[in-house]
């Protein structure tokens, strides 16, 4: 079921809110905590990689509905599932964080509330994590006898390193937003009643700046895991060389050189 109204699209498990150039997507079962569906996962990645095409989008916005940002998978339905049917979810849950990585464009998860299994993961994926001083994180697949999926094996130990990831993973303690914070994972800690605020703010100083840039930059970073030092500067160098010739790059050196702030646009 759709309904629109006013610049938002309410999706059954997904809500779609574009504000001038910034696209929330805000993940919307709040009854069970937002644990993931497949529709909601599907509707997701449908609207991350629209967002790619779409010129007017500068910033996406990852939320949660209700108490919670997200449950991750839904637990009421563990252990129903057959192998195919996981192989099957997995690689839907898999498509959404290929997406989310591959946007060149920055995406800001607001957390409160949980992120929990996937979803931590899911949070991981996206570019910046803003969260609530209330906010817990835990892993918790080997609870239930089941290692972490959405990436999280990629994403926990390049923060952290592998031996605090693997004591994450393994024992599933939770984390509170400051032990969070100071293990690498935050951006910033806010309290609850100043998150939607500092996160608009955050979306909106991005919006202003050179977002063909910040794509780019973005693409390296992520490729860089798995690129020597020696292709990592080519790639530098072959960007560069694209950069130099576009109209925020010209706009930046007219700004220096006239002492006023630049109005980017993105192309």
């Amino acid at each position: 079921m759709q309904i629109k109204e006013e610049g938002i699209e309410i999706m059954s498990d997904l809500v779609v809110e574009k504000q001038g150039t910034i696209l929330s997507l805000t993940l919307n079962r709040p009854e069970r905590l937002n644990a993931f569906s497949e529709e909601m996962i599907e509707k997701l990645t449908a609207e991350i990689k629209q967002a790619q095409s779409d010129e007017s989008i500068k910033v996406v916005i990852l939320n949660g509905a209700g108490r919670s940002f997200s449950a991750g998978g839904d637990v009421k339905t563990m252990g129903q599932a057959s192998g195919p049917d996981v192989y099957e979810h997995i690689g839907r849950l898999n498509e959404c964080i290929l997406a989310m990585q591959n946007l060149e464009k920055p995406i800001i998860s607001a957390v409160h509330g949980f992120a929990a299994g996937a979803a931590f993961n899911l949070a991981l994926a996206s570019d910046f994590i803003i969260a609530s001083e209330e906010s817990r994180f835990v892993l918790s697949f080997s609870q239930v006898g089941l290692i972490s999926d959405g990436g999280g094996l990629y994403f926990l130990t390049k923060v952290v390193g592998p031996h605090r990831a693997k004591e994450l993973l393994f024992l599933g303690e939770p984390m509170d937003a400051d032990t969070a914070y100071k293990a690498g994972f935050l951006n910033r800690v806010v309290s609850l009643n100043q998150l939607k605020d500092e996160v608009t703010s955050f979306a909106s100083r991005l919006s202003q700046g050179p977002t063909k840039a910040y794509g780019k930059m973005k693409k390296i970073v992520n490729d860089s895991f798995h690129l020597t030092l020696e292709q990592v500067l080519e790639q530098e160098r072959l960007t560069q060389v694209l950069m130099v010739e576009t109209r925020d790059h010209q706009e930046g050196i007219s700004a220096f050189k006239e002492k006023r702030k630049p109005l980017f646009q993105g192309k």
